[in-house]
């Protein structure tokens, strides 16, 4: 599998996660059981580091091999 190739995967996830995402959004905001909220804020603090890592690692596999392309310290050797 080419770096091309799987960053069509990293923007699929990243897509689903961001759909995910906005549901829990619109059930916050019509639960009013303090514990429920909770347990929706909780899944959202948890799933909104994994769709910034995904599209981070989609735009890094996506230009890995183009020639001046700046890449996130993170991701350097």
């Amino acid at each position: 599998m080419k770096l091309q190739e799987l960053s069509k995967d990293y923007r699929a996830s990243a897509k689903l996660l961001q759909t995910r995402l906005r549901e829990l959004r619109a059930a916050l905001a019509k639960e009013k059981d303090p514990e429920a909220r909770w347990r929706l804020k909780r899944r959202i603090a948890d799933l909104t580091p994994m769709l910034t890592e995904m599209n981070i690692l989609a735009e890094l596999t996506e230009h890995y091999y183009e020639r001046g392309y700046y890449r996130n310290e993170k991701y350097r050797l």
